[in-house]
Parts: structure tokens; C-alpha cells; sequence
């Protein structure tokens, strides 16, 4: 649901806010006064095209922003883009600079239109007179009668991914195949060089920890064996003297027990001094100072050398690399049963979704029917007289297919007698297409909560929808709308009494001049104010005690 929508200096406006409720939100306004901006700067916020000339005159930037009530798939989007949430709503923000560029936000947190665009059909569809034609695509139309017949798609989705993943697979091998062969001289000579090398994790590493032993040997046999005599074989060495120490101090803790447990470290410390010796002593006799040992190393760490200069960095990656080229060789080797392999999944993938994708179709189909009948009845009650169709068309050939089936979906209209079904986009005008939607969307609302017992979260946004009508068509539209917004939110800017009898909550959009500069102000009506509001819509600038009356009877009969 929107929560709250911001303008400042966008259009002839230089600073409104408009705050909105559940149900039917009605704007309505002199002509003029920036309804329609409005309802343009929320398709902005829903990733539409900016410019500068929206920028008002005299100003910087224009800033727009607006916040909705957050939903799970929208978090969900967010998560998927990195932007983090906002407890309970989306924030969302556009700034347009005067040379045309601008910059987004999301939850304060910088983003991209394309993210607008993720986040719109989670949040709003909106039907301004400038975005309908273009926003109620051959997709939309698909998506709207499947949400009418409560169809489920992820059945057609699991076996496309399955289909896909077979396909590209063996495109791999099949493209490939002319540079496996190019290649296979080359492979073999590596594979043969690597297992050669009999190669072991890690052996690089403990022969340099040998080659310095064996470059130093002299120096640490002297090391070793000096620093065993000053433990253990001197006449002075630290053994000798821990002994000496250790009688005086076991003869004191003959008298006195306070010694008892310094004799006991001493004896600890002789024991760890004679340790160390013998190490020491067993570490020098070790030491092997073969001139051909050292040669040998050097030689094998000189091979790793050349080997890791051309496979990769470490020797473990050398023999990752090693495995990697043996499976080409294999793959290479065993191609004609890795190819049957592939076509048999492939086929058994493309089996499983032309079985799904037909159910989905003849799904639609019937379900097709049934929307253009529901449609056209709805149309025909907002003062149109049309033929209504929705055609579903099938193609079972593999470019046609897709994660949502192979349909192509249309809906096809004739506003005048005679006259033969064309695509509804191409011949309605804006008014006429909003008010179809308008048709559609009750349709579908109605029909859909009692399959699915819950309505969209999506805000409906209607700009203009009651152009070239009056009278009890009006009215007619004010219910579809009251109908409609008992399931969802509504947002529509009208100019007829009729429809804004209907509204759960009305604003109006008023402009007024200071200083030489017109502004623009938003106000939520109360009871009273509305009232005045509708009579001013019945009689004119001078409101009368009879459209008082007259408004007071519309706003009574609605609810």
C-alpha cells in the first residue's frame, strides 16, 4: 500500500505531500492544478523515464519520493540487490538534475532504475494517461489471466530450467568439440609432463625447508653440538650445575619442607635441560651434508619451478590441473557417448516441458474464455459497447518457449459495430484503455480472491479513467472502483462528482500564487470539506445550497 507520495520542485509544483489510505484514494482538483503530475511522479518512482525539462523553472533539481508498505516479494527484491530493509516500508527516491541526470535510493541506500523497475510490479501498476499503453505489454496481459484462473507456473518453470541446463551443456560440447581436437596434441603433451613429475602436495615446501638445512649444514651441526655441550657434556654445563644444585636443596628439604617443591622444579628443570641436549646431539648426527643431496633438491625444486610457471601457483594447483586435462582427454576420448548421453537428456527434458507447457496452455485457454466473458460484461457497463476476446496463442517451437510457457496472450477489442477485434493497445484511447483496465482488473479481483482468498498487494493507479463519460456511467465507474478497492488499494484522479461520491478517502489538489510562483498543496478532506468539495464538482466555482444538498444525497447513496 502507499503510505505517503513527495514532490518538491517537479513540474508547476514546488512542495506537496500527499498521504493515502486503504481503499479508494480519490484526487481530484481545479483543471490544471497537478493531478495528473502526481500520478506521473509515481510512475517515475516505478523506474518511468525522466528528464530535465521536469525540473521546475528556477530550481536545481526536482526530488520525488514516496513510501509503501513493504511486502515479502519486495524484501525478497531488496535482499537480491544488496539494499537493506527498512522494518515495515520501502522508501523509495528520485532525484532529477536540470541537464537530465539524477540519481536513486532505496531505503536511503543508493540504487538503480533498473531496481525501480524490479520493485514496481510488487508495489504499484500505475495507469497514467502518458505509461498505459506501454506498461500493459503482451507479459502484463499474460500475467493478469493467469492471476484470474489462480494458475500456477512452477511446474512449466522447473521443467524450462531442466530443459535449459540439458541444452546448454551440449551446445558446450558441440561448439567446442573443433577446439577439443586443436587442443588434444597439447593435453596429451601436458598430462604426460605432470605425471611424470609424480608430484605430491605440498613437497615443495618441506624441500626448501631441506635445501636450507642441507646449504647450511656446517653451521648448524656447530649450532647443535655447542649448544649440547653447554647442556650436558661440559665441565661447566647447565646439567652439571642443575645436579650440583639439586643435592644442596634436597639436603635443606631434609629439615625444612619449604624446599620441598624447589627441589622438585630443579629435578623438572634438569630432566627438560638433558631432553634438550639429546635432541640437540640426535639433531647434529643427523645432519647430512651430501653435496649430491643438495644437487638433487635443487634440481627438483628447479622442476616444480618450471611446472608451477606454467600450470599454477602451488604444486597443488598443478595437479588440479593435471586432473582437469586428463577429464578433457577422457571427454575427448568417450565423445560419442557423452553426446548420446546429452541428446537423451535434452530429449527427456524437452518431453517434460512440452507436457507441462500444453497443460499450462489449455489451462489458459479455458480460462480465457471465461475472462473475455466476465470483461466484456464489465466494459460494456462503463458506457463502451465492445466486443471483448482474449486470444491465447501456441507455438510449440523451441524459440517460442520460456520459464512461463509458450503462450503469447491478447486481448482484442472492437469499440464499434462492425468493426473486426484488434489489439486492445493499438485502437483504444487512453481514457478508453483505462477504463477497460479498470473492467479487467474488477474482473479479475473478483474472481481471483475467491480462488486464491487474497488479493495483490499492488496499488492500482488510475489517471483520467473517466473521460467521455457521465451520468450513470459514472456512477457505474465509482462502483467498479469501490469494488475494487475493497480487495486493494486505489488511487484515481477524476473530475466527476459521480465517482468521488465513492471515495474511502478523498484529496484535493489545490494551487494558489505567492509571490509571482503558483504552488501547489495537497489536503485529505474531512466529511464536511468533502461534502463541499463534491458540490463544487456538481455546480461550478459558486457552490449552492442545492449542490450542497445534491452532494450530501450522492456521498449518503455511495456507502
Amino acid at each position: 500500500m502507499l503510505v505517503e507520495l513527495r514532490a518538491e520542485n517537479y513540474a508547476v509544483i514546488d512542495h506537496a505531500i500527499a498521504s493515502f489510505g486503504p481503499g479508494l484514494n480519490l484526487l481530484t482538483g481545479e483543471t490544471g492544478a497537478g493531478k495528473s503530475i502526481l500520478v506521473d511522479a509515481l510512475a517515475l518512482l516505478m523506474g518511468g523515464k525522466s528528464s530535465g525539462e521536469l525540473v521546475r523553472h528556477g530550481a536545481e533539481k526536482a526530488v520525488v519520493s514516496c513510501v509503501f508498505a513493504s511486502t515479502t516479494g519486495a524484501e525478497a527484491i531488496l535482499e537480491e540487490n544488496g539494499i537493506d530493509a527498512e522494518g515495515a516500508e520501502v522508501i523509495l527516491r528520485r532525484e532529477i538534475l536540470s541537464n537530465g541526470k539524477g540519481r536513486v535510493f532505496v531505503n536511503n541506500q543508493p540504487a538503480t532504475v533498473a531496481v525501480l523497475k524490479q520493485l514496481a510490479p510488487e508495489l504499484a501498476l500505475v495507469h497514467a494517461q502518458t505509461e498505459t499503453h506501454s506498461s500493459f505489454d503482451s507479459m502484463q496481459q499474460r500475467i493478469l489471466l493467469d492471476r484470474f484462473a489462480g494458475i500456477s507456473l512452477d511446474a512449466v518453470d522447473r521443467a524450462y530450467a531442466g530443459w535449459r541446463t540439458a541444452q546448454t551443456r551440449l551446445n558446450d560440447l558441440l561448439q567446442g568439440e573443433q577446439d577439443r581436437l586443436r587442443m588434444v596434441d597439447l593435453w596429451t603433451y601436458q598430462r604426460k609432463e605432470i605425471e611424470q613429475a609424480q608430484l605430491q602436495a605440498g613437497e615443495d615446501e618441506a624441500l626448501e625447508t631441506e635445501k636450507r638445512v642441507l646449504a647450511n649444514s656446517e653451521k648448524l651441526y656447530a649450532a647443535a653440538m655447542g649448544a649440547f655441550e653447554q647442556l650436558y657434556e661440559g665441565d661447566a654445563s647447565a646439567e652439571s650445575s642443575l645436579r650440583s644444585a639439586l643435592r644442596g636443596v634436597e639436603e635443606l628439604a631434609r629439615f625444612d619442607a619449604r624446599f620441598a617443591e624447589s627441589a622438585q622444579q630443579l629435578a623438572g628443570a634438569r630432566a627438560i635441560a638433558s631432553d634438550i641436549a639429546v635432541a640437540l646431539r640426535d639433531y647434529a648426527q643427523s645432519i647430512d651434508s651430501s653435496p649430491e643431496r643438495l644437487a638433487e633438491i635443487e634440481d627438483r625444486l628447479a622442476l616444480l619451478d618450471r611446472l608451477r610457471k606454467k600450470y599454477g601457483k602451488t604444486v597443488a594447483e598443478v595437479i588440479a590441473f593435471g586432473e582437469d586435462v586428463t577429464r578433457k582427454l577422457a571427454e575427448v576420448e568417450d565423445r560419442d557417448g557423452i553426446l548420446k548421453a546429452l541428446r537423451a537428456e535434452l530429449d527427456r527434458t524437452a518431453a517434460e516441458y512440452r507436457k507441462a507447457a500444453s497443460a499450462l496452455s489449455a489451462e489458459r485457454k479455458v480460462a480465457a474464455q471465461r475472462l473475455a466473458e466476465l470483461a466484456e460484461t464489465q466494459i460494456n457497463s462503463l458506457a463502451m459497447k465492445v466486443r471483448f476476446e482474449v486470444a491465447v496463442a501456441s507455438s510449440d517451437q523451441e524459440a517460442t518457449w520460456t520459464a512461463a510457457g509458450w503462450d503469447e496472450v491478447q486481448y482484442l477489442i472492437a469499440t464499434n459495430p462492425g468493426e473486426p477485434l484488434k489489439p486492445l493497445v493499438d485502437i483504444a484511447s487512453g481514457g478508453e484503455l483505462s477504463r477497460v483496465l479498470l473492467a479487467l482488473k474488477v474482473a479479475v479481483e473478483q474472481t481471483s480472491s475467491k480462488i486464491n482468498r487474497k488479493s495483490t498487494p499492488r496499488t492500482l493507479v488510475f489517471d483520467e479513467i473517466d473521460i467521455g463519460i457521465g451520468g450513470r456511467a459514472a456512477e457505474a465507474v465509482g462502483q467498479k472502483l469501490k469494488a475494487l478497492g475493497r480487495a486493494q488499494q486505489v488511487l484515481c484522479v477524476t473530475h466527476l462528482p459521480q465517482i468521488a461520491a465513492f471515495a474511502d478517502q478523498h484529496l484535493v489538489v489545490e494551487k494558489r500564487e505567492k509571490d509571482g510562483r503558483t504552488q501547489t498543496r495537497i489536503r485529505v478532506l474531512d466529511d464536511r470539506a468533502r461534502t463541499h468539495e463534491v458540490a463544487r464538482m456538481l455546480s461550478g466555482a459558486k457552490v449552492t445550497d442545492t449542490s450542497l444538498q445534491h452532494a450530501t444525497q450522492m456521498i449518503a447513496a455511495s456507502r
